[in-house]
């Protein structure tokens, strides 16, 4: 079954079985498995997640799948890479697919080429599970997506401050995402939004982006990326967005550290590698050995499991990926 972003959400109570989230929106993206999680917290669900590196950390996740703790009656697995079962995987995924009814395989997945979502693993997964593409292509699609995000912040907008805002934004969906919240902070006690207010709060905004600090990030500019990272948290970027962008820039230098000549299969988009290559060269490989502690640091000091503070652990982290250590071992 082939689902959108909307109908995704809707179902996100009765998954089970086998789902496949794929695109290259991250508003979409974290959206969604924020609304599995808070869901798997009600329900009791155990959560476990998985980073597939290579082939063989397949078996674990099956393995995982068909064994439950004595304290769960249900099991939640994310799966985050761009690494498919190979054909002894496959066979386990269509094992679990017939015999587990309750549990839950959720497998995240950059954005896919068309060949891709031809192949066995997609076509198995489709035909007996869930597969939800994380695109708004169409302006009535993005505004479908901004409609909910301002549906939660109480506010509405008129119609000539919806074509506004997407004009200003084009096909930015996390930027115009930030435009809402900064005008619903701005004006609170207006619940219909005009043009006026919107062209208020946004005509001199530098409007920075999670993109904008990926970029700054991969070219190793300190300064600018630490000026962007204080102005997504001063607009009220949602830290785990950030932890995101983050989390993806680390993960996919040190698979491309490990696989040199994978960068297209590991997720990095062709017109990007000659940025990536150029960090790992100005890197110290050693440094990712640190990484996934680090940030397995700061999603527990976002989710108050921990006593350390988030903002200052993203501060590491964006030095880390600029080669400047802001703090000694």
């Amino acid at each position: 079954m082939k689902l959108d972003y909307v109908q995704a959400l809707k179902r996100i109570t009765e998954a089970c079985g086998a789902w496949i989230i794929h695109g290259q929106e991250p508003l979409l993206e974290q959206n969604l498995l924020d609304g599995f999680r808070k869901s798997w917290q009600q329900h009791e669900v155990e959560r476990q997640r998985y980073d597939i590196s290579s082939v063989n950390d397949w078996k674990n996740v099956f393995n995982a799948l068909n064994s439950l703790s004595l304290f769960s009656q249900q099991l939640a697995i994310e799966v985050h890479g761009n690494i498919k079962p190979d054909a002894n995987g496959l066979k386990l995924l269509k094992h679990y697919i017939q015999h587990n009814e309750h549990n839950l395989l959720l497998i995240v997945l950059p954005k896919q080429d068309s060949s891709s979502l031809k192949s066995a693993f997609f076509q198995v997964v489709e035909a007996n599970g869930v597969v939800v593409s994380l695109t708004a292509t169409y302006p009535q699609d993005r505004q479908k997506i901004l409609n909910l995000e301002a549906e939660k912040l109480g506010i509405q907008l008129d119609h000539d401050a919806w074509q506004w805002l997407m004009q200003h934004h084009e096909h930015n969906l996390l930027a115009a995402k930030n435009s809402l919240m900064r005008v619903a902070d701005t004006f609170p006690d207006i619940q219909k939004i005009q043009i006026e207010q919107l062209y208020a709060c946004l005509q001199d905004q530098s409007r920075y982006t999670t993109y904008d600090l990926s970029d700054a990030l991969l070219a190793g500019n300190f300064a600018q990326s630490i000026k962007i990272y204080q102005y997504l948290i001063a607009a009220g970027e949602p830290d785990s967005l950030i932890l995101w962008t983050l989390n993806k820039e680390m993960r996919l230098l040190m698979q491309l550290f490990e696989q040199p000549h994978n960068a297209i299969q590991i997720g990095i988009w062709k017109t990007k590698v000659s940025q990536y290559q150029q960090a790992l060269r100005r890197l110290n490989p050693r440094q990712f050995l640190l990484w996934p502690e680090l940030l397995l640091r700061i999603d527990a000091a976002i989710k108050g499991m921990s006593k350390e503070n988030s903002e200052h652990l993203m501060l590491q982290a964006v030095g880390e990926l600029c080669g400047n250590r802001l703090f000694s071992s």
